[in-house]
């Protein structure tokens, strides 16, 4: 009975941590899936090239994210200590890394009409791609700032304030859009420039509110977050790095794989890379189900660690990875039995390539429920390993699943096998699979 009631309250605390951030997760998602609609009703080219933008976006995104990932795990290993102090080191360093690899990727964003055109896109479509990114570039500072703010506020607990201030930024970018993309309310017409304005506005609003928050709340006041913020601190941001580093490259590995297969489903065509954007946004919306609960179970297994409870901290992640497995339960459910429904709500049916791009869209989005269960297994093994502060390793064993043998499976059975878009989306199945083993095997070797 004792450990049912422990299994219970496991089971109760990660989903009351849990469920704000599934929340702002899917809230964060939302964003993105609000500009793939907005699109998808301007234009197919538009919808192709803020599909390529956003995904290019995603990827130098992921990698300073690491510095954000690695805020959460070592303020809620402080915390366990009882460390205030490390506390405000780790997160104000956190944001120092994260500035800095933000100024520093913005050429990529400004030249990235010829990358995209070296990578063999569309001409017409990077063109597009490279007015979005060229705006959307100079929103990377606030949105690391803002993840880092996010893990700083989760990993105290402070899910509701991550969450609330996520799904106004939701709205705020709805309307934004609305008025950008098609020139309503007496605003220019700006196309995919207007979509990439209201990222940026969005997000910086969204950093101005969490500051506020963190300094001004009276019960944060303690950790003096922002006093004397410009002072560096050498240690805490070798701590930072040499976690956050591995991080960001283990997320470069899993979402330069989707972006590569972005890129190889623009050789096929344009209408079969508007399909693939919006199946891979509808499966990203289940995904970051996952994500919340691998971020609660970091943040609980990094507590139990900082307060050396290994028995505690098992139980914390099984409890965590059922929860994940019923959620990847219902996902497989509802691709299957309703994928047109899903896929026509992103397209304005009247148009006449939509007949086509529902059609390949509702069978990559059959594929996807193959993959559901990997997904899901291989981003909670993720958020426990870095939970215990492990990321080195994972870090190899991603980029071995991804690259040397989901992305080669994906090429084979796309092109040389003649399978296109279905076997592309089949080799990607193959690379999850084997992450989500390796990284499941890595964790349980390490706790027991």
């Amino acid at each position: 009975m004792t450990q049912q009631m422990s299994t219970s309250t496991h089971a109760r605390e990660t989903l009351v941590l849990g469920l704000p951030l599934i929340g702002s997760s899917l809230a964060q998602m939302a964003l993105h899936v609000t500009d793939t609609v907005i699109m998808g009703w301007y234009g197919v080219v538009s919808l192709a090239a803020v599909v390529l933008g956003a995904s290019s976006f995603f990827i130098v995104y992921v990698v300073g994210a690491g510095f954000a990932k690695a805020v959460m795990p070592m303020v809620a290993a402080a915390l366990g200590r009882g460390d205030e102090t490390q506390v405000r080191r780790d997160t104000r360093m956190g944001l120092w890394l994260s500035a800095a690899y933000g100024v520093l990727v913005l050429p990529i964003f400004w030249w990235s009409g010829p990358i995209l055109l070296a990578l063999g896109q569309n001409p017409e479509v990077s063109a597009i791609a490279q007015d979005y990114m060229r705006v959307a570039g100079f929103g990377m500072v606030p949105a690391l700032a803002v993840t880092v703010l996010q893990s700083y506020l989760a990993a105290l607990h402070r899910t509701q304030m991550v969450l609330w201030v996520t799904l106004a930024a939701v709205g705020l970018n709805i309307v934004v859009n609305w008025a950008l993309v098609f020139g309503n309310w007496g605003f220019p017409e700006m196309g995919a420039q207007g979509s990439a304005v209201a990222t940026v506005l969005v997000q910086i609003l969204s950093l101005v509110v969490l500051v506020l928050y963190a300094g001004l709340v009276p019960d944060l006041k303690r950790f003096h977050l922002f006093q004397r913020f410009w002072r560096p601190d050498w240690h805490a941001m070798g701590q930072v790095w040499r976690l956050g580093v591995p991080i960001g490259l283990t997320g470069l590995a899993e979402g330069g794989m989707f972006q590569a297969s972005a890129l190889m489903m623009g050789w096929i065509g344009t209408v079969q890379l508007a399909a693939h954007g919006i199946a891979l946004e509808v499966t990203a919306l289940t995904f970051m189900m996952h994500v919340g609960i691998s971020s609660a179970a970091t943040i609980r297994v990094a507590r139990f660690e900082g307060q050396g409870d290994r028995r505690a901290l098992r139980r914390a992640a099984r409890v965590a990875l059922v929860i994940s497995f019923g959620v990847a339960v219902a996902s497989v459910i509802l691709f299957l039995s309703v994928p047109g429904p899903i896929v026509a709500l992103f397209l304005d049916l009247n148009k006449p390539e939509s007949a086509e791009i529902l059609a390949i869209g509702v069978v990559l989005l059959a594929v996807s429920a193959l993959f559901q269960l990997a997904d899901g297994m291989q981003v909670m093994a993720l958020g426990l390993l870095r939970g215990v502060q492990d990321t080195k390793v994972p870090m190899g064993l991603a980029a071995v699943s991804y690259w040397l043998i989901g992305i080669p499976c994906s090429y084979v059975l796309a092109f040389p096998l003649g399978f296109g878009g279905v076997g592309l989306w089949l080799g990607l199945v193959v690379g999850l699979v084997c992450a989500a083993a390796s990284l499941m095997w890595r964790f349980w070797r390490l706790v027991r």
